[in-house]
């Protein structure tokens, strides 16, 4: 979540954002915190080009649609192919745990090749990807395409966001574009049940692959027509680094992959103590060997780090990156326990089920004017604290239900969270993208949406862990309102001190 011709990495404004200091720092060191280049009273925004931020959106929309939209075929997929239960959950599973593992390199990649070429790229994975999953004849078939797809997934959407940086280059202006392209993603990753469920009624389970076809084709067409390709990155004098990226990608594969693997094996498995071993292991070697490649590159080092962990040295990236982390520990974690309840507890079918979350997983349409419009006037820390409040007290509107509550009395709980969730998460990508140097804004994005894949994958396991307790599905599921209740607090406070900061900084300069 940047552009194929490298600037000096100088921060970019967010919105009217009165948090930070009012002068610009133009060659800023990716180690401080971001300062605008422009802000709204500096100047004037330019019209918003809608074609670029249509094929951007698409492809984003194709990523967010293909983690839902499968889910329901799963019992049509196990009758045709005679599917078993572990293959099952790699049809599932698969696709997210190879997107977590390949974001970093897919970042990296963007930085140095050029964001419109890996934008491309990881739209043709993703189509012929979906291509072999329509066609699959056999279990082994549809995961390999599952697994392509995810590899797609993971070159495409930091290379996204970084297209977004630079097509946009007013702050203002920017943040309406992120706020569109988010909800996009929101309505894809919300309408996938529905979606998946019509389609399967209508012309089977391979219909929900067939259908990414066209939207990646026309995708690609509006890129190719109206994102121009620029000039070729300069050279970095340093060479990538190859052993970052195999542990990277070793240490993500395995931390996702154990966790995935929780809910079927129990957290006592010994694969996936294993799995979650490597996984924290690797990393673990991937941080000491990203440290000692920075350290080297003043000296003349000949290899660059995949991660430069001076990226972290700003504030704005690690609030963000904490902060993502626990909407999606909070909200994904119970979207499947709330799943879990309109099936099991309640006896919704599975199309009943989507419908019955739309007006959680579609708050996108309501949150992209409503962060447009907050974040212009007070600014991305605020609006972060924000929903993280209205998140919260969401999650606490849960705690009545039961197996036969009345569907109108969860309904605030389903729209505050829905509406908190997304309303932090555009505001966290914007103010990410306005702090993250241009040059390395692809793997400044990666790292973003590699702590939210985790932080949703930590939250499935663990929620979906007490709700099979011995104390029964009611009592875990109100355990798992109090933690992801709690995360969205602790996001708050988090989002507040950043605003207080920031706006220290800013009486400071002038």
């Amino acid at each position: 979540m940047t552009t194929p011709t490298p600037a000096p990495p100088t921060a970019l404004a967010t919105p009217a954002q009165p948090e930070q200091a009012a002068s610009a720092r133009t060659g800023q060191a990716a180690g401080t915190d971001p300062a605008p280049v422009t802000t709204a009273r500096t100047a004037q925004p330019t019209a918003q080009p809608k074609a670029p931020l249509i094929a951007l959106s698409l492809g984003y929309f194709l990523v967010m649609l293909d983690v839902t939209v499968v889910n329901v075929a799963i019992p049509d997929i196990r009758t045709s192919l005679g599917t078993g239960a572990t293959a099952l959950q790699w049809i599932v599973d698969g696709y997210s745990t190879l997107f977590a593992g390949l974001l970093l390199f897919g970042g990296a990649l963007a930085d140095r090749v050029g964001h419109r070429r890996t934008f491309l790229t990881g739209l043709g994975v993703f189509t012929l990807a979906s291509l072999i999953c329509a066609l699959a004849g056999s279990p082994a078939a549809l995961i390999a395409g599952r697994l392509v797809q995810g590899a797609g997934a993971a070159l495409l959407v930091p290379a996204s966001l970084g297209l977004l940086q630079t097509t946009y280059p007013h702050s203002a202006v920017r943040a309406r574009a992120v706020a569109v392209w988010g909800a996009v993603a929101s309505v894809a990753f919300g309408a996938g049940p529905a979606v998946g469920g019509l389609l399967i009624a209508s012309s089977g389970w391979r219909a929900v692959f067939w259908l990414n076809l066209p939207v990646a084709a026309l995708a690609v067409a509006l890129t190719l027509r109206h994102l121009p390709p620029t000039a070729r990155p300069r050279r970095r004098k340093a060479k990538a680094d190859p052993l970052g990226q195999l542990l990277g990608v070793v240490g993500l594969i395995a931390l996702a992959g154990g966790l995935n693997e929780v809910g079927s094996r129990g957290w006592t498995s010994p694969l996936v103590l294993s799995a979650v071993g490597l996984g924290l292991a690797a990393l673990v070697a991937f941080a000491a060997v990203e440290r000692a490649l920075e350290a080297r590159v003043p000296a003349g080092g000949r290899r660059a780090p995949l991660l430069p962990p001076s990226l972290f040295r700003s504030r704005a990236v690690t609030t963000t990156t904490t902060i993502g982390l626990l909407i999606s520990l909070g909200y994904y974690g119970m979207l499947f326990l709330t799943t879990l309840y309109f099936q099991q507890e309640r006896g919704f079918s599975a199309l009943a089920t989507g419908l019955a979350l739309l007006p959680s997983v579609c708050m996108g349409l309501v949150a992209a004017p409503l962060f447009s419009r907050m974040a212009t006037r007070t600014g991305t820390y605020a609006v972060m604290a924000a929903g993280l409040v209205l998140g919260m007290l969401g999650f606490l509107g849960w705690l009545p239900a039961g197996p036969h509550t009345p569907y109108p009395v969860l309904l605030f709980a389903l729209i505050a969270t829905g509406l908190g969730q997304t309303m932090t998460a555009l505001a966290a990508t914007a103010t990410l993208v306005d702090a993250a140097p241009v040059a390395d804004a692809g793997i400044a994005s990666a790292v973003f949406n590699v702590s939210r894949q985790v932080g949703s994958t930590i939250g499935v396991a663990l929620f979906g862990t007490f709700a099979t307790t011995a104390s029964g599905f009611t009592a875990g599921l109100r355990l798992s309102t109090g933690l992801a209740a709690a995360a969205f607090a602790t996001g708050a406070l988090l989002a507040l001190t950043a605003r207080r900061r920031a706006a220290t900084r800013t009486t400071s300069a002038t």
